[in-house]
């Protein structure tokens, strides 16, 4: 295991997100390859997280505690907020998933943390995400927001890739 304290320091604000056919998806297209369908530049990423419940047990005469064992482990919904894409590709996922029926259409997305010197350094993989919402940004003259508002994206795992 390497050595973690002589770790960079990471900026929380360089990051990029990349999307992927999922394993699943690739078998029925019948193709091996693993090319990413789309990168998104976005200024606010939240909800990196996996929460354990444990499961506890209560024996008869342990008065003194409980027994705690592992128990499900849920993954929050991940929100991309105020984004920007070179490709319409992140709304076709959603018009696919949600008006054309194709509900079980996944896409891994990697998240890629960068150094102050732009070397990526740190890669957290949303499992099988599925987009929940899109919203588009309000459309208004004087306004300076960007194409994507927000992105919700619910997946089936979190993890943290080795470099």
């Amino acid at each position: 295991m390497a050595d973690e304290s002589k770790q960079p320091l990471l900026p929380v604000f360089r990051f990029q997100i990349d999307f992927y056919e999922t394993s699943a998806n690739r078998d029925q297209a019948g193709s091996n390859t693993s090319v990413p369908l789309c990168s998104g530049a976005f200024s606010e990423c939240t909800g990196l997280e996996a929460t354990m419940e444990p499961f506890v047990i209560r024996p008869g005469g342990l008065n003194y505690g409980a027994i705690q064992r592992v128990g499900k482990v849920t993954f929050a919904t991940v929100i991309l907020r105020r984004g920007m894409t070179s490709t319409r590709h992140l709304w076709r996922w959603f018009s696919l998933v949600t008006a054309d029926g194709a509900y079980a259409y996944r896409l891994d997305a990697k998240v890629t943390m960068f150094d102050h010197t732009g070397n990526p350094q740190l890669h957290w993989r949303l499992a099988r995400a599925l987009p929940i919402k899109f919203k588009a940004a309000d459309l208004n003259a004087v306004s300076v927001n960007i194409g994507i508002e927000e992105l919700h994206l619910a997946h089936e795992g979190l993890i943290l890739e080795e470099n």
